[in-house]
């Protein structure tokens, strides 16, 4: 009998092994995610005092979003180039920039800048932690190492820091406001540049600060070959194609980007419809807004525990695509019975719809690893960043879409169930399992491979945390 060859640890990944990769790829997702959520209760109140209209906020945060949609391709093919932790590290760099900006910024061009380079900061990021911690991981224990475990706590981190910063952000400026003077002192010294809404923005700067040091301390890579300006811009557009061919080449994978455009379709019905809701329960803005807050911060931990079931979910319903399909019928269900609790206000009916809210989000946050463990198998290092990006821009470019279509349509249970609907056919796709993919060898950006050969075993499932103990946490 022989034995299977331990991969060799690649010295450009600094000899991490899978426990300690995972816990960096944890702190890096806390530590980028925590500022923004500082800045999710605070940001609108901050622009309303510094004198801006609805139109004007709402023109900011278009601002941010077609940014992020506009570069978000791009972006993820020169994390494939020049590596990821420089394109980490800059956007790190934006995002302290553009949070300076908002704190400080009292005109109008100040806080667009800031929320166009919050935007592409949002694009740089989106793929190139994740990728880092998969190469590092498939260094260490080779291409059928469990990702599942690292890919759910990740996104456990990244809930877990949303609603630990929108509880800071929306506390901070209250706690300000009960010690006598110590909201006036700030906006006295600094002529009113900062005043207490301003505060959860800055130290979302200062956060940014540490993600940069941690990044560039913390996350080696192998060093890559010496490139230019030119070769970097010539790479980029090569990476996209490479991306976009993804989708058309394989159906696990045009499968996933379906469902990333679900899912898009059911966030932007929650956020969108959720806040008039708790308004009109509470029967003041002001009130509503308060118990939106605790509610989102809610999600976010549904969202977190929803991230840590994943591997559960795998094992129990048998392998990463059924994980995918029973987590999106809670998705599914959630959305139901927001949809069905529209029109009244009772105490039953608000508990069926809190429930139906902390089931959408619960059930995302268990479909988002397993569906990332099922694109890493099918895409190799060259690519991996790039893949992330076209998932991403599918669920941001449907869920503008979905916002505007769920605005548009009268109120009541018809924008919750059309959602609902999107959400139950992008889990029907996965009610067949995917074949295995043939080894791909066309050329990449880098000139490698797009996607890499499927290991031996069902791709469903190939490396299953009773395989590789190793990898498990402890």
């Amino acid at each position: 009998m022989t034995s299977r060859p331990v991969p060799a640890v690649s010295p450009g990944h600094g000899g991490l092994d899978g426990a300690t990769a995972r816990r960096r790829y944890v702190t890096v997702s806390f530590l980028f995610w925590l500022p923004i959520g500082m800045s999710i209760a605070t940001g609108v109140l901050l622009f309303t005092e510094r004198g801006m209209g609805l139109a004007a906020i709402a023109g900011f945060y278009a601002v941010h979003s077609l940014t992020a949609a506009a570069m978000e391709l791009p972006t993820g093919g020169l994390s494939d180039v020049i590596g990821r932790r420089p394109v980490l590290a800059i956007a790190g760099l934006l995002n302290l920039t553009a949070f300076t900006l908002i704190g400080l910024g009292a005109a109008g061009w100040a806080i667009a800048l800031g929320m166009g380079l919050m935007g592409l900061a949002r694009a740089l990021s989106s793929g190139p932690a994740e990728a880092w911690y998969v190469d590092t991981v498939h260094a260490h224990a080779g291409p059928d190492a469990d990702l599942r475990t690292g890919l759910a706590r990740g996104s456990s981190a990244t809930s877990a820091a949303l609603a630990l910063g929108t509880l800071l952000g929306g506390g901070l400026p209250w706690l300000l406001g009960l010690a006598p003077g110590a909201g006036e002192w700030p906006a006295d010294t600094t002529g009113g540049l900062v005043i207490p809404l301003s505060v959860p923005a800055l130290l979302g700067a200062l956060v940014e600060g540490v993600f940069v040091l941690y990044v560039l301390s913390a996350l080696p890579e192998p060093p890559r070959p010496r490139t230019t300006l030119r070769r970097v811009m010539g790479g980029v557009p090569a990476a996209i194609a490479a991306g976009l061919r993804l989708g058309a080449r394989d159906a696990l994978i045009r499968r996933i980007l379906l469902t990333a455009s679900a899912a898009g379709a059911a966030l932007a019905a929650v956020e969108l419809l959720t806040p008039g809701r708790a308004a009109a329960l509470m029967g003041t803005a002001e009130s509503g807004a308060l118990v939106f807050a605790g509610l989102a911060c809610a999600g976010f931990l549904c969202s977190a525990l929803g991230s840590q079931l994943a591997p559960f979910v795998a094992r129990f319903t048998g392998g990463s695509e059924r994980a995918v399909l029973a987590s999106l019928g809670l998705v599914t269900l959630g959305l139901t019975l927001l949809g069905l609790t529209t029109h009244t206000m009772s105490p039953l009916a608000t508990t069926v719809a809190v429930t139906g809210y902390g089931l959408v989000y619960l059930g995302l946050g268990a479909a988002g690893p397993n569906e990332n463990d099922l694109l890493h198998r099918r895409v190799d290092a060259s690519g991996r960043a790039t893949a992330l990006s076209v998932q991403s821009l599918s669920l941001q470019l449907v869920a503008a879409g979905a916002g505007l279509g769920a605005g548009a349509l009268p109120p009541g249970p018809l924008p919750w169930l059309l959602a609902g609907t999107a959400v139950l056919a992008g889990a029907l796709l996965w009610v067949r399992r995917a074949a295995p993919a043939p080894p791909h060898h066309g050329p990449s950006a880098t000139g490698g491979p797009v996607a890499a050969p499927v290991p031996a075993g069902p791709l469903h499932d190939t490396a299953p945390e009773e395989i590789h103990p190793h990898a498990r946490p402890t």
